[in-house]
């Protein structure tokens, strides 16, 4: 009797991105690029401790050069293709975030606690990314309140049947303009049904 092989399945498991060659438009050669940041940090660094011993700003700082600045973007770019961020409307927001947070930051890349350029700013953006995407969720949970303030019935219910919605429907249009995922709407919903449960429990509190 033939045992049965064990399969497993990984279904939760994000898929891996492959690997740059040197033909895509994307690629960033990490040895060079961490050379590059390392030798534009001790230079930064230089005429900065130099200007401080001086007390004054008469040398001017060193500017990032336009080697770094394309390699910054081209990483930034690369990550706003992941899984995670592919499908949010706002991607070149979050790729500008990305960008000038590692120009803000790059003079902080330490070669003595890392050797990795590609890394230390691929983390610099993934992080910017989040906090935009944090920010626009915020932005567009006040739209989804205000317009819901505003009196439109059942918003949660008609936002879950907006795909089927008319072209030429005004909620429609008001729905595609605040931009919520599901998830967004299932949680607010949620948030609310708490905020209720909660008013309910005080009220009778109240009456005891």
């Amino acid at each position: 009797m033939k045992k049965q092989q064990k399969t497993t399945k990984n279904v939760n498991k994000p898929k891996r991105r492959k690997r740059q060659n040197k033909d895509s438009v994307h690629y960033v050669n990490n040895v060079e690029f961490t050379d590059a940041i390392v030798k534009y940090v001790q230079e930064y660094k230089q005429v900065k401790a130099k200007n401080e011993e001086a007390g004054n700003q008469d040398e001017p700082l060193p500017q990032m050069s336009n080697y770094i600045g394309d390699c910054i973007l081209k990483i930034a770019t690369r990550l706003s293709y992941s899984h995670n961020f592919i499908n949010y409307t706002y991607r070149e927001e979050m790729i500008s975030d990305g960008i000038e947070n590692c120009v803000n930051y790059i003079t902080n890349f330490d070669p003595s606690k890392s050797t990795n350029g590609f890394a230390y700013v691929t983390q610099i953006c993934y992080y910017a990314f989040i906090r935009r995407i944090e920010k626009e969720k915020k932005q567009q949970r006040l739209k989804f309140k205000l317009i819901e303030e505003a009196g439109i019935p059942g918003l949660y219910d008609l936002y879950a049947q907006k795909d089927s919605l008319p072209d030429g429907d005004p909620n429609k249009e008001i729905l595609d303009t605040i931009q919520l995922s599901q998830f967004d709407v299932d949680k607010m919903a949620e948030e609310e049904a708490e905020k209720a449960k909660k008013k309910k429990k005080k009220g009778l509190e109240n009456l005891m």
